[in-house]
């Protein structure tokens, strides 16, 4: 099999651009948490784990990878029903329920997981029922495969995890060759429907969102009426202002620093492009999102040269995935997105989202090693 590659195809790029953000990630995450060598530790062992994986992956053919298409999406949904189990058997009740303990590994978050495992799971099936993409029960098959794992992640509830989901699977199934058709249809109902979530949500009359949801959703529509509810927001604004062009450097201790005031409550993790800005700068910054750039260029340029759809649709599912958490996050950050949770991808602190990521990219530099045109 690996006579079969060709290793000069191999995209040291992604793979660069990846561990030069996670280098970024591990020094902004030492300095967010006062040097505190848990969560430094932790995350070096999803490092070197995750890139042990990549490696290992991109020597297995995808081909043979999707074959376990099936199985993989069963172990989405027994890993996700485990998450809903060990919540109530820990007496969470109506809280928080994503994550589960188990010895040795320690805690990790399934729905991370389940981001690869649906990417890998729908470019098989779109591969498998491409001539029949456009066919109403082709349609109504990939809605019932999409809503049972987004059901059960909105049970726990992770409401941002969902729209990442299903913003990655409109990705594929729009390079897959759905028509127009549907696309238009589907916007004539979501932009109405969109407007009525916010009038519902004004009248409190959202039964599938939590109340801190529906907050949130409120706060960002009328910023004015729920000035306390937009603190952290404004307070991160401010921290990636005070940066100016240079940054403040990393390791500052000053009082007012963002995370030394408690101006920020997950500064490691969602907020952690504030800290980013305030001791990197605006320099800082664009580095950052140059890099994002050129992994989620490599992902798409390595899917056009794809010999066949599913590898194509591994490496849209990977660039939509990167891509649009990446924008979420960072928008949320500056006040453009109302506040939901998500990490930066390869630079906030999280073990399983990190380790994840490294399956998606082991899996992608699989497809450039066998890439339809040689390219040197």
């Amino acid at each position: 099999m690996l006579s079969e590659y060709n290793f000069r195809n191999y995209n040291f790029r992604l793979l660069f651009s990846a561990l030069a953000l996670n280098v970024i990630g591990l020094l902004v995450i030492n300095s967010a948490v006062s040097g505190d060598r848990y969560y430094l530790n932790r995350q070096l062992i999803g490092l070197f784990g995750g890139l042990m994986i990549a490696v290992v992956l991109s020597l297995i053919s995808y081909r043979q990878v999707l074959r376990f298409s099936g199985a993989i999406y069963v172990a989405c949904i027994a890993i996700l029903l485990a998450v809903i189990l060990a919540g109530q058997l820990g007496g969470a009740g109506a809280g928080s329920r994503r994550w589960i303990t188990l010895p040795v590994i320690g805690r990790f978050q399934p729905s991370e997981f389940v981001k690869i495992g649906l990417i890998l799971f729908f470019s098989w099936f779109l591969q498998k029922n491409q001539e029949r993409i456009n066919q109403p029960i082709t349609i109504i098959t990939m809605g019932l495969f999409a809503a049972v794992p987004l059901f059960l992640i909105l049970d726990q509830p992770d409401l941002s995890t969902s729209i990442v989901i299903m913003v990655v699977i409109v990705c594929l199934i729009f390079i897959a060759g759905i028509s127009y058709k549907w696309i238009l249809g589907a916007l004539a109902v979501m932009i109405p429907a969109l407007s009525l979530v916010i009038f519902l949500a004004q009248m409190n009359l959202l039964p599938f969102l939590e109340p801190y949801q529906v907050k949130r959703i409120l706060a960002f529509v009328n910023p004015s009426k729920y000035a306390d509810l937009n603190l952290q927001q404004d307070n991160s604004k401010m921290a990636i202002g005070s940066g100016q062009l240079y940054g403040k450097g990393l390791f500052n201790d000053t009082a007012i620093s963002v995370k030394n005031g408690n101006f920020l409550s997950e500064e490691h993790t969602d907020f952690i492009f504030s800290v980013i800005g305030e001791e990197l700068g605006f320099l800082g910054c664009m580095i950052v999102l140059l890099l994002f750039l050129i992994f989620v260029y490599e992902c798409l340029r390595t899917g056009a040269k794809a010999r066949d759809l599913s590898g194509k649709l591994l490496c849209t599912g990977m660039a939509a995935l990167v891509g649009f958490q990446t924008f979420t996050n960072i928008a949320v950050a500056t006040g453009v997105f109302p506040n939901t949770g998500l990490p930066l991808p390869f630079i906030s602190y999280g073990v399983s989202s990190l380790v994840s990521l490294y399956i998606g990219v082991g899996i992608l530099l699989n497809v450039s090693l066998q890439q339809a045109k040689l390219e040197f």
